[in-house]
């Protein structure tokens, strides 16, 4: 059997909400192989997943299993000690965002991928999402400077509200869901970030004293452009907070309009777009719109396991096809730095420059 025909050998580490999707991806894809799953406790799988061995140790079922691929879907605070470990196993390498829970963890990350000739691709979901992809086309059209105005706020409650207060252990909401609208925003300005600005407020006394539920990041750019991004999550986040996605310029406007039916707690709805509404700023001589708004339906959108699919493929295909993922790297330290430095500005009190 050739090389490019021989299924990837993977190791899934960590089973909560997106490791049991990504391997799920990984179980209905010929192209992988499944040899073992890592978790601390054992937890309850889907039907398809309940062949596969639960080891309790990443390391040790690393070196026992020797996987082609890692894919780390642990909480944020381990990813880049796995990654590396992964990596000087000869491992590639898949990681559920955000990269690391600091910078010089991603870089370090980058680095050893880079070090050891392997592949490193990070789990920015919406990459892979028709829908956005064509956001992002629709407003490079419209050309700069943006504003940018994005949220996600969740209004958890019961196993959601214990899966976002254990995130919270290492992470704020918005470094952990900021990084994939932050990136977001970088593809469509293409500028650098020049200065971030941050708030944030502790709304429940179940969180740690030093964590915050709720945090706003305010970015500016090299080319003028100015964006923000809202998240928050709990039992006490408005339902009506739930939801913003848009795009201006001195051209018009692209955005997302929103199934008003829909919950925030539903993760389906985190990445569908129902509708693109591109609107055109031109005015006639009677100072109306020359153009209507025009309703982008977006039918057949992936759901969230479709998207883990097409997700896992790219990953397949990053390692068959060799593909250069320097750009890729770059983009997810880049948006991670600009979330960590919003995070500080919360907790200083003062704008941070970069």
């Amino acid at each position: 059997m050739s090389s490019e025909s021989k299924p990837v050998r993977v190791l899934v580490a960590g089973l909560g909400n997106m490791g049991r999707s990504h391997a799920l991806a990984y179980h209905n894809n010929p192209g992988f192989e499944i040899v073992g799953l890592v978790n601390r406790s054992k937890v309850e799988l889907p039907e398809e997943l309940r062949g596969y061995e639960i080891h309790p140790d990443f390391n040790r079922a690393l070196a026992e299993l020797k996987p082609d691929l890692c894919s780390v879907c642990t909480y944020s605070d381990s990813h880049a000690d796995y990654a590396v470990a992964a990596f000087e196993a000869g491992c590639d390498v898949f990681v559920e965002k955000p990269l690391a829970t600091t910078v010089a963890d991603a870089e370090r990350v980058v680095a050893a991928a880079k070090a050891h000739g392997r592949k490193l691709i990070i789990g920015y979901i919406l990459r892979h999402h028709p829908s956005w992809i064509r956001l992002i086309a629709e407003a490079r059209k419209l050309g700069g400077p943006y504003v940018f105005r994005m949220n996600l706020n969740q209004q958890s409650s019961g196993p959601t509200w214990e899966t976002h207060k254990s995130l919270m252990k290492t992470t704020p909401p918005i470094v952990d869901c900021g990084v994939h609208y932050v990136d977001v925003m970088c593809q469509i300005t293409d500028a650098k970030p020049v200065e971030v600005r941050g708030m944030g407020l502790r709304l429940s006394d179940e969180i740690a004293e030093d964590m915050y539920n709720y945090g706003h990041l305010q970015v500016i750019f090299e080319d003028g452009s100015a964006g923000w991004y809202e998240a928050g999550w709990g039992p006490m986040i408005s339902e009506t907070a739930f939801f913003v996605k848009d795009v201006m310029s001195p051209k018009g406007s692209v955005s997302i309009v929103m199934d008003p039916n829909a919950k925030s707690d539903d993760i389906d709805t985190h990445t569908k777009t129902s509708v693109i509404r591109v609107h055109t700023a031109e005015t006639g001589p009677n100072g109306r719109f020359l153009k209507p708004d025009e309703d982008l339906t977006m039918d057949g959108e992936p759901g969230h396991q479709e998207l883990c699919d097409r997700e896992q493929a790219y990953v397949l295909k990053a390692i068959r096809e060799d593909i250069n993922l320097d750009r890729h790297m770059n983009d997810a330290v880049q948006s991670l730095r600009i979330c960590l430095a919003a995070d500080e500005s919360v907790r200083s009190g003062q704008p941070v420059k970069l």
